[in-house]
């Protein structure tokens, strides 16, 4: 079984996914995925070169990622373009991935995708597991975790779907409105019901 995890900015994905990392369960980071697809010699650093030119290069070749992201933060044409060459190399590899996982005799693998509705993946996963926040605390959070002013928090929130919408598409939502300790026993508690059903079938 593939879950997708996913969440909004400041709603505890990233610590969610640690917890069932900390479990044993294989965890296929969409973010670490797309960092590596853009390496230097990879087929998507090539046409983002060719596509945004030199401008997007550090001095050693590298992506200048800030410099990349401020030109698709107020460019929709541009963003879709970088989103083109980048996710189906990313959609590829997690792909592989999981068959890897799952062939090797893991029961369940976990999909941690950031935009999993955003960019319409539910296709790669059997079932979409959401971190929710409600969006006063996720604001204060993200205010609290990069030292955002509130306006530059809200913008950052804003550039994603709501929390609210995705919970309307959530198949398991995950409230995270207390501490880390609570979220685990929640976790736990959702994987021991999905293994108990698992071993049922």
């Amino acid at each position: 079984m593939i879950i997708g995890l996913t969440g909004g900015i400041a709603t505890g994905k990233s610590t969610a996914s640690l917890i069932l990392s900390e479990q044993g369960i294989p965890v296929i980071d969409a973010d670490i995925i797309a960092k590596d697809a853009v390496m230097p010699g990879k087929d998507a650093y090539e046409k983002i070169v060719a596509f945004f030119g030199d401008e997007v290069l550090l001095s050693d070749k590298n992506l200048d990622r800030a410099r990349l992201g401020e030109i698709i933060f107020n460019n929709s044409e541009k963003r879709q373009k970088l989103n083109e060459i980048v996710h189906p190399a990313v959609r590829s590899e997690m792909k592989k991935q999981a068959e890897l996982y799952l062939s090797g005799g893991n029961p369940l693998v976990i999909m941690d995708i950031p935009l999993l509705f955003e960019s319409k993946l539910n296709h790669m996963v059997d079932e979409t597991w959401l971190i929710y926040t409600h969006p006063d605390l996720q604001l204060r959070r993200l205010m609290e975790r990069d030292g955002y002013s509130e306006e530059q928090a809200l913008s950052r929130i804003k550039s994603q779907m709501p929390i609210d919408e995705k919970k309307e598409l959530a198949d398991v939502v995950i409230e995270n409105n207390d501490t880390k300790a609570e979220l685990k026993q929640k976790l736990l508690n959702i994987l021991h019901d999905v293994t108990k059903t698992d071993s049922i079938n």
